[in-house]
């Protein structure tokens, strides 16, 4: 994992967090169908996508708070 995702995260504008973050839902949604038809080829890729939604849900918060 990149040390500077968070930064790279915090320097997005608003919409380009917003954008991110429904994909990564989507992105999400389709891990968990995978999962459970048994299609799913890299388990690890579903604990990567939760770590994204979070840094950019903190981020959001912190820009709302500034």
């Amino acid at each position: 994992m990149a040390k500077n995702k968070g930064k790279e995260i915090n320097q997005l504008s608003a919409d380009e967090l917003a954008k991110n973050l429904r994909d990564l839902k989507q992105e999400a949604l389709n891990l968990r169908l995978q999962r459970a038809t048994g299609q799913l080829e890299n388990p690890a890729r579903i604990t990567q996508v939760r770590r994204d939604t979070a840094r950019i849900l903190t981020a959001q918060n912190a820009k709302k708070g500034a």
